[in-house]
């Protein structure tokens, strides 16, 4: 089975800082993986690195059997989809649903005089059905929730039936039941085996979806620990990847949670 992340002490530097530091990663095809750590750990630089969108400073990064520097980024970038709080900011908020996720064939945002075929327009369909929000198919961006921007964004990403979904903190700026909602369709999408390898970035072990598999944890730029999930999340590497005592539960139904540990009196 191919790796569609293969990193080899990955770096990037800016002057002095070393945001990523020999960091070592690889992500098989059908993984799902969720990437924690606090802010200014490098988990933002890591995925766009992982998105064809940032060239290491040193070191190997191979994604879907390529390596950055030596593939036209232009033709890999569109077999990665990527939901983003910063891709979201380009939307345009009178672009219509069903267009902004079907523009997404061409890379593009924002419809102009591209033409579709009807298989395009059956997907696009068809995955706002599978996301729950094919009701907005005629309603404009700008006028959604957040909750429901996000599952459009998912639909977008997954447009172009992309070999990697990468998902950077999809659960921001969500209310509880807005994110109960989000991770319950995570799930869902985490269970499909025709998903494609997945990427979810988050800080919060709440937001992790039943159904995924691995995690890596990162502070200061590199990596605490990186493996199957109930082998990653313990409370000694999470302490260490946050910076304080916690007490980590796992229910029955494969949800996640920590809080800080007490002292007893």
């Amino acid at each position: 089975m191919a790796a569609v992340i293969d990193f080899h002490d990955v770096s990037v530097r800016r002057g002095q800082a070393h945001l990523l530091d020999r960091v070592s990663w690889t992500v098989e095809e059908d993984e799902r993986w969720v990437v924690l750590g606090p802010n200014g750990a490098g988990k933002t630089t890591l995925m766009q690195v992982a998105a064809a969108q940032l060239h290491p400073t040193s070191g190997h990064a191979g994604l879907l059997e390529e390596t950055l520097g030596r593939v036209d980024v232009f033709e890999l970038r569109p077999r990665i989809g990527v939901t983003s709080a910063a891709i979201a900011e380009r939307f345009p908020r009178d672009e219509r649903v069903h267009d902004l996720v079907v523009s997404a064939s061409y890379g593009i945002l924002g419809r102009w005089r591209e033409q579709y075929d009807a298989l395009d327009h059956e997907r696009a369909t068809g995955l706002l059905r599978e996301l729950g929000v094919l009701h907005l198919a005629d309603r404009t961006f700008g006028t959604l929730s957040e909750g429901e921007r996000k599952r459009v964004q998912i639909a977008r990403a997954l447009m172009s039936d992309p070999e990697l979904l990468i998902l950077d903190e999809p659960a921001a700026g969500l209310d509880l039941g807005g994110r109960e909602d989000l991770v319950s369709t995570l799930s869902v999408l985490a269970h499909d085996p025709d998903s494609p390898a997945t990427v979810l970035v988050s800080h919060h072990l709440e937001e992790i979806p039943p159904g995924f598999t691995h995690a890596l944890l990162l502070r200061d730029g590199k990596v605490v620990e990186a493996g199957l999930l109930t082998d990653v999340l313990t409370e000694v590497n999470l302490a260490a990847t946050f910076g304080l005592p916690l007490v980590v539960t796992h229910t029955d139904d494969d949800r996640w949670s920590a809080r800080r540990r007490t002292r007893a009196r």
